[in-house]
């Protein structure tokens, strides 16, 4: 049986993204205990994954002041339950934990929306982000034919990193309409460090060619995918491939803020002026409050901490800069809406939810969230609804009634270990 181990923390970070190392170095430098818990092996989040040892990096400067302040790092950590406020549990690596805090940071970030579509499921189709995740992990891209479709910014940095890494990108995809696009560019103009981001970008993608209205309509392929079908502008054409990658840009991971009771309002987390939930003492910065990037949930970031460190009046020069990138973030969500013609996408026979292999004709049946997940168990596979939950809100309207622990699945014997209400059967397992 695994053993429990406790720790206590003035302020307890979950997230080790920009926003939460931004949260914890100041928090940490108000000469507080600090922890910051990441399920990942390193710091940084997808954004900075790999970045540590580059010295000349905006990463590196917040771990270095990270590790100056002298705050606590738990990687390869997941929390997955609340047993009662100032508490979290959590899975490590050899031991379930259970984490006391007086105050708490969710910097839980975001992940990418994957819509369905015929052939979706086909090996080697695969999120944007996650590609690159695989790429920076040591998966050869060198000499692969790549598609990259679906919508956002992301799309475009996922495009120059494989091809820096010797991908071939035939085309990249944007559901997103020229006009849209062109409200976008006239945004980016107001924010100079952009507009260098955007000319960067450009030159890296130099001679790619770039479809707006597109996006992929099916994946054909045996084995794996060999062919992607595009609609692009309306018209169809068929593309020769070794990889799709595909992402409908992002969702905020707000599932454990819904856990601990935090107001929550179209997926997006609540805050006030500091930072902080409707709960007391439990804070919320970067995607989870909003889809913004990296400079916003760095700015956001240094605002929980220093708030969660007592120290608000500090934190007050940061509120220009924020509401200055929360503009930005506006027009980002605007801009990339997805447009009513991805609903039509998936097939009666294409599968929804793939951990249950439940098909679009089998949710379809259904009027909301709870009866489709009653009578096909969509949403309670291994992911917990992370994929087929965001996918058939989309698809559907549907909105997800609650959110139970675990929130990760998590090994029975540190539930056991870790929680008495085991004992009485109230933890259940699966998302409401």
């Amino acid at each position: 049986m695994s053993s429990l181990t406790r720790t206590q923390f003035d302020v307890l970070v979950v997230g080790g993204g920009p926003a939460g190392l931004a949260a914890a170095a100041r928090a940490a430098e108000c000469g507080l205990q600090v922890g910051l818990v990441d399920d990942n092996p390193a710091l940084g989040g997808q954004i900075w994954r790999g970045q540590a040892g580059n010295t000349a990096s905006e990463a590196a400067h917040w771990y270095a002041r990270l590790q100056a302040a002298g705050a606590g790092v738990l990687c390869g950590t997941r929390v997955f339950h609340q047993p009662e406020p100032g508490i979290l549990l959590a899975e490590g690596p050899d031991a379930a934990l259970e984490l006391n805090y007086k105050k708490l940071i969710l910097a839980t970030g975001a992940r990418e929306r994957f819509l369905p579509f015929p052939g979706w499921t086909l090996p080697n189709v695969m999120g944007a982000g996650g590609l690159q995740a695989l790429v920076k992990s040591g998966l050869p891209i060198a000499g692969k034919r790549v598609v990259v479709a679906g919508s956002g910014p992301l799309l475009l940095a996922v495009a120059a990193y494989l091809r820096q890494h010797g991908a071939e990108i035939l085309l990249i995809c944007e559901q997103a309409s020229w006009s849209s696009l062109a409200g976008f560019g006239f945004a980016l103009l107001r924010q100079p460090e952009k507009v260098r981001q955007g000319f960067s970008l450009r030159k890296q993608l130099s001679g790619i060619p770039f479809a707006p209205s597109s996006w992929p309509v099916s994946a054909r392929g045996q084995a794996a995918i060999e062919e992607v079908v595009i609609s692009q502008t309306g018209k169809t054409k068929t593309i020769a491939c070794d990889y799709l990658a595909c992402g409908f840009h992002l969702v905020p991971n707000s599932e454990l803020a819904v856990l601990l009771g935090c107001r929550v309002q179209d997926e997006l987390v609540q805050v006030d002026d500091y930072q902080q939930t409707s709960i007391p003492g439990i804070f919320c910065a970067g995607e989870p409050t909003g889809i913004g990037g990296l400079e916003l949930s760095l700015v956001e970031g240094q605002i929980a901490g220093l708030a969660a460190a007592g120290r608000e009046t500090a934190a007050g020069p940061l509120f220009a800069e924020r509401e200055k990138l929360r503009r930005f973030a506006r027009v980002l969500d605007r801009t990339f809406t997805l447009r009513a013609e991805l609903r039509g996408l998936p097939l009666p026979e294409t599968i929804v939810c793939r951990c249950e292999d439940a098909t679009c004709s089998q949710l379809a049946q259904h009027t909301s969230w709870r009866s489709a997940k009653l009578q096909t168990r969509c949403g309670m596979g291994p992911c917990q609804a992370r994929i087929c939950g965001p996918a058939a809100g989309f698809l559907f309207g549907w909105a997800q009634d609650s959110i139970r622990p675990p929130i990760f699945p998590t090994r029975f014997e540190n539930l056991i270990t870790s929680s008495p209400e085991v004992e009485h059967g109230a933890i259940t397992g699966g998302r409401g």
